[in-house]
This record gives C-alpha cells, sequence and structure tokens, in this order.
C-alpha cells in the first residue's frame, strides 16, 4: 500500500500526523519548506536554542504567519520529546551529545526518533537502537540523506538475490584536504570567506564535509546498518565516475581497488590532480553488485547495465540526494507502517580522531570540522584495539601526551575530563559490543 493511501487513512482516523523538530539550521529549514505541500503532516512544536531564528526560519522558507503562529516554539528538544503533542521526533542538531539526550527523552516518552544527527548515530546508535527497541518505538536514519538512500540501495539489491560489493557516495576529495581547517575551507570551495558569511555558510560544518570526516561518520553509519564493513585502512576515495563503479569497486584479486567484497566506499568526484572526474558522483549514492549466475550477468548486458569487463559486476546509483526535501519519507514510515528507513543494528566500524598537524602537550581538541583533529574510518574491532577517542567526542578535551599528524588519538593522549552523559554511553555501547567483536576477529 502506498504512502499517500496510509496517510489519507491516517487523517480520516485520526488527524495529521504531529511532527517535533529539533534544530532548524539548513536541513531542519529544507524539511519546513515541504510542509505547507503535505496534506496531513503538520509541525506541531519546534526546539532551537534561539527561538527567534527558528521563527525566522519558517519565514525564510515561505510559511505564512498564520502557520508560524499557530506552531509552538521552545528552546528546550526534552521538553517538546515530553510533550503529547509531539509523536515522532526529528533530531537535526548535528550535536551527538544533544541528539544523545533528545533521542532518549524522545524514547522515554513514547516517540519515534528520525535521527538525522548522524554524528550522535555513529558514537552511540548501536546502543540507542537496542533502547528504542526496548521502548517499542521506531529509531530511523532520516530519508534523503545520503546513509539511509544507500542502505535502500543496499536492501533492494539484496532482496533481489544479488551480491552487494560495494556500496557509498561520492565527494569531493583530494589527500591534502585532510589538513584543511576553517581558515582554508573556502579556498577549496572556490569562494571568498565574506561570500560564505552572506551565504550564512559555516566554516566548520562545511570544513568537515571537506577533510573527510562527515564521509567517514556516513560510511559508518552505512555499515552499522547494513553489516558491510570499512577497509582496515579506512577509506581510500578513489576517484570513479558512474561508468567505472562496477571496474573499480570490485575486489583488488578481480582487477578492481577493493579490499574485500561487501565494503564501504567514498568515491572522489576529482582526479588527484584536480581535474573533473568524468560522469562523477559527487552528490549522489551507488551500490555495486554481483550477478549470482550467468543468466543474471547476460541480462545485465541485455538490459544496457554498465558492468565491468566480466558482465558479472554492476553498478545501480542514485546522482543526486535532495537531504531535507526528502525527510518526510522517513517520517510516514516510521508513524504509518512502524518501519524505519535504515536503522542502525550493531556496531562494526567506527570514526577515530586524528590529528591533521603534530600536536602538542596541552592542545585542546576542537572536533568535527575544525583545526585540531578529523575523522578517519576503522573497523570497530581496530577502533577498540587502540583505544581510539571516537570523533564525536573529541571536542574540548586536553592532550596529555603528544600526538604525530596522520596519528590516531588515542584515550591514553588525553585527559577526557569529568564524564559526561555521552562518554558514559559510549562506554556502555562499546561493553555491549565488545564481546561480539572480539568473537567476530
Amino acid at each position: 500500500m502506498s504512502l499517500q493511501k496510509l496517510l489519507a487513512e491516517r487523517v480520516e482516523r485520526a488527524g495529521p500526523i504531529r511532527v517535533g523538530l529539533v534544530g532548524a539550521g539548513k536541513f531542519g529549514s529544507m524539511f519546513l519548506s515541504q510542509i505547507p505541500t503535505t496534506p496531513g503532516v503538520e509541525v506541531a512544536m519546534i526546539a532551537d536554542l534561539d527561538p527567534d531564528r527558528a521563527r525566522a526560519a519558517c519565514r525564510n522558507v515561505g510559511w505564512s504567519e498564520e502557520r508560524i503562529a499557530a506552531t509552538r516554539f521552545v528552546d528546550d528538544g526534552e521538553r517538546l520529546a515530553a510533550d503529547d503533542a509531539v509523536e515522532v521526533v526529528l533530531e537535526v542538531t548535528g550535536h551527538p551529545a544533544a541528539g544523545i539526550r533528545h533521542a532518549r527523552a524522545s524514547f522515554a516518552h513514547g516517540k519515534h526518533v528520525v535521527m538525522v544527527n548522524v554524528e550522535a548515530d555513529v558514537l552511540v546508535g548501536p546502543l540507542l537502537a537496542r533502547e528504542a527497541a526496548s521502548a517499542g518505538v521506531v529509531y530511523s536514519m532520516a530519508y534523503g540523506d545520503q546513509p539511509a538512500l544507500t542502505c535502500e540501495l543496499v536492501d533492494w539489491a539484496r532482496s533481489c538475490g544479488f551480491d552487494v560489493v560495494a556500496a557509498g557516495k561520492g565527494t569531493k576529495y583530494r589527500p591534502h584536504f585532510h589538513a584543511s581547517t576553517p581558515d582554508t575551507v573556502w579556498d577549496h570551495y572556490g569562494l571568498t570567506a565574506e561570500q560564505a558569511r552572506a551565504a550564512g555558510m559555516n566554516s566548520q560544518m562545511f570544513n568537515s564535509f571537506l577533510d573527510g570526516t562527515k564521509s567517514g561518520i556516513e560510511m559508518a553509519a552505512i555499515a552499522n546498518a547494513t553489516g558491510l564493513t570499512p577497509a582496515p585502512d579506512g577509506l581510500a576515495f578513489p576517484p570513479c565516475g558512474t561508468d567505472d563503479l562496477p571496474r573499480v569497486l570490485r575486489p583488488r584479486e578481480v582487477g578492481g581497488q577493493l579490499h574485500h567484497k561487501g565494503q564501504v566506499e567514498v568515491v572522489s568526484s576529482d582526479e588527484r590532480d584536480g581535474r573533473a572526474v568524468f560522469k562523477d558522483l559527487r552528490w549522489g549514492v551507488y551500490v555495486v553488485l554481483e550477478a549470482p549466475n550467468d543468466y543474471a550477468a547476460q541480462c545485465f548486458r541485455q538490459y544496457g547495465l554498465v558492468t565491468d569487463a566480466s558482465g558479472r559486476y554492476a553498478a545501480m546509483f542514485k546522482p543526486y540526494h535532495l537531504i531535507g526535501l526528502e525527510l518526510n519519507v522517513s517520517v510516514l514510515n516510521a508513524v504509518l507502517r512502524g518501519e524505519a528507513t535504515g536503522a542502525t543494528e550493531s556496531f562494526r566500524a567506527d570514526v577515530v580522531a586524528t590529528a591533521k598537524r603534530d600536536l602538542a602537550v596541552g592542545e585542546t581538541l576542537d572536533g568535527e570540522g575544525g583545526f585540531t583533529v578529523w575523522g578517519k574510518l576503522a573497523p570497530a574491532s581496530a577502533s577498540l584495539a587502540m583505544g581510539g577517542v571516537p570523533i564525536g567526542l573529541a571536542h574540548g578535551i586536553k592532550l596529555n601526551r603528544p600526538v604525530a599528524a596522520g596519528q590516531p588519538v588515542r584515550w591514553a593522549d588525553v585527559d577526557a575530563g569529568a564524564e559526561s552523559e555521552a562518554l558514559r554511553a559510549r562506554r556502555d555501547m562499546e561493553a555491549l559490543f565488545r564481546a561480539e567483536l572480539e568473537n567476530a576477529a
């Protein structure tokens, strides 16, 4: 049954779906822009540290003053989660510790959660998923964001009976981007700092897209939801266009560049010398699949799929994603079907804080997209074995030992300070899955 038919039945039976939005930044604004044209979905409350900014965001996306007046604005996401007017919570803050608090408050009050905050999901998502299941609510990735769209392609491929060889997304990448800071980021985007400020673009957030951190976080989320795994040394970012996906993203033993079959990987839209990749996938997602038999391989060719030379490896891809404009799909699936659009299941991948330059004793880490560290994808077992500091906790803590450029930051290298809810949750999650990882190894 289609979502639209289910929604019409729901509205007739119980009125519109009532959404609570936590965080009215760019992603949240894109979601808000769709509400006036989505009959049957209403935003009951919006929580933002600056409610007036949230009201301004609503005006900016075209909301009428009447709609704004009918919406409640608060400055506390936990208060929103507890309110009876809300049945599904969208966590869009991008702040890991806040995401954990808001998710748990939502579970405690029987609310579904769409976790747009992939930073929180990668930090402790496997634990939150189990807490949601115990509470009898849905804990979902955000449709429109690349992790959920990639998970959808993986699910499609497996449901059709294909082996998934690789899955992931595209991005703009060159090796020196790992050292990028908020002071250098706009040069790489071809903007001036003044142009970026005028557009309301946050330099640290955009730097996390560029320095490899966001790619590592999103691939960890996909791995933890699908069972695919990272290469031992993290992401390689091979330059690759859509025509070459089945050739490049196959295992090395058959001529490709993958460490192993069943891997997450990000492809670059830039060649290493800066030239644009032909038919790049910078804004999209992909899955590479293998024909299970000769007949299926013949069908690949007969129906025009681009394959490798053997004809057995092919790719399907989605060239664009519309992030918040597509978020209603998660809302409707959670409420009407009780299903997630991508769901964390286990702890298979992690993102470890890695020094951007030589770091000295006494320096304070400034987290995702900052001046000191970037987030490198790693197998979860390797992260635990090295005692790596996850990028989601690498903020506001001081080094007690020097760390050389390119090296992981370990818990032994830092003074973690007072124990926070986020740190406790992370330790609980590690304890929950440590035995499972040791057995798998």
